[in-house]
């Protein structure tokens, strides 16, 4: 009797066991398959408020009185980075830097470059680049308040989607801008009278409002997703920084793989094409355009350090989060970034610098022997 009714449980209790394992091998799959690139990944909870100060232990599932998401990070890298002195001290010092040279030169390049709109295509491509680089700078003043606070946003969730918007926005605007000015260089200096007869001021203007366009539109996605979330194992609630393993994030592999190509890599190839192909024309010719060659070369070598790190730092984080679903590539990326915002405080300087060589102003010999003179 005993033993037909120790049967009797038994049976009774498989179902809930082989369902119960059933749910860890569907979390494990979960966990495994879902990817958050360029962020670092958390799984979600309800928690309660107010958190108790420095918290330090994960809560416990509770369904009642639950009044904000929580996230339970995945890695011991993302504990490290987020309490580190590489995110807390190193990138808001960058960023302080990057703010207080770039604010005042972006503006005063607004001011003396604006009264040109009308008279030189070129100004058109400096006032869009100043722009984007100033949206750029404002936001770096949040992000240097929420690194030195810990890595704790207090602004609300709807000033960190923004902020996010208009930070990578603005990053990815002002990689293609760069771009475009020197698509402009290398029309005037390889191909001099097709670059002549051509519109330039519509020209210009059509691929800025173009290049804001595309960029507004891409980062619709981080508009309306939620990018702020408690983690209560800190207690802070973090920007985008880490986000939840969930099905509604998952496209962003996808998003974020597209903006990788098309907002870095893209102008990182047409900027390397252009300069390329500057350069070796004008050490053809005959005549000394030895400053403009070194302006040109210097202006390449900067974008390529500034842009080439996120891009290549950017794909190898991809790659290890597929391979083995590590995810401390994207401390790295983090300061990767640093270099591009470097750049939005340098392009003043480097237009003045371009601005003022013997070689701004080109000077060909056509078949009929007058000079044809192009400005860059």
């Amino acid at each position: 009797m005993d033993t037909l009714l120790l049967l009797i449980i038994s049976v009774s209790l498989l179902p809930d066991l082989t369902q119960g394992q059933g749910n860890t091998r569907e979390k494990e799959r979960h966990n495994k398959t879902s990817i958050i690139p360029r962020t670092f990944r958390g799984q979600t909870f309800p928690v309660q408020l107010p958190l108790p100060p420095n918290t330090t232990e994960i809560m416990e599932h509770s369904s009642s009185g639950a009044s904000e998401v929580g996230l339970r990070l995945q890695s011991n890298s993302t504990f490290l980075y987020l309490r580190g002195a590489l995110s807390t001290r190193v990138i808001p010092s960058i960023y302080i830097i990057t703010v207080i040279v770039g604010i005042p030169a972006n503006a005063a390049i607004l001011v003396l470059v604006g009264a040109k709109l009308r008279t030189v295509s070129s100004a058109i491509f400096y006032c869009s680049l100043a722009t984007s680089d100033l949206l750029l700078l404002l936001s770096l003043i949040l992000k240097m308040h929420y690194h030195f606070s810990g890595n704790n946003w207090k602004f609300g969730e709807v000033a960190c989607r923004l902020v996010t918007a208009c930070f990578y926005g603005n990053l990815y605007c002002s990689a293609h801008t760069l771009a475009c000015i020197s698509m402009k260089r290398y029309l005037a200096v390889v191909h001099p009278f097709f670059y002549k007869s051509l519109p330039k001021r519509s020209c210009t203007a059509w691929a800025s409002l173009a290049v804001w366009v595309v960029f507004s539109i891409a980062m619709v996605p981080e508009l309306m997703l939620r990018q702020s979330f408690s983690v209560p194992q800190l207690g802070v609630t973090t920007c985008h920084d880490v986000l939840p393993i969930d099905l509604s994030y998952d496209f962003l592999v996808y998003y974020n793989i597209g903006l990788t190509l098309l907002g870095f890599l893209l102008p990182l190839l047409v900027t390397t094409a252009c300069y390329t192909s500057i350069v070796w024309q004008l050490n053809r010719s005959h005549h000394d355009w030895s400053l403009y060659i070194k302006a040109s070369t210097l202006v390449f070598f900067i974008f390529v350090i500034c842009f080439g790190p996120s891009s290549f730092i950017h794909f190898l984080h991809y790659v290890q989060l597929y391979s083995s679903g590590a995810e401390n590539f994207y401390a790295y990326f983090n300061i990767a970034v640093c270099l591009c915002c470097l750049h939005s405080c340098l392009d003043p300087f480097l237009f003045m610098m371009m601005s003022r060589t013997a070689g701004s102003k080109l000077y060909f010999m056509t078949r009929k022997g007058k000079t044809l003179s192009i400005s860059t």
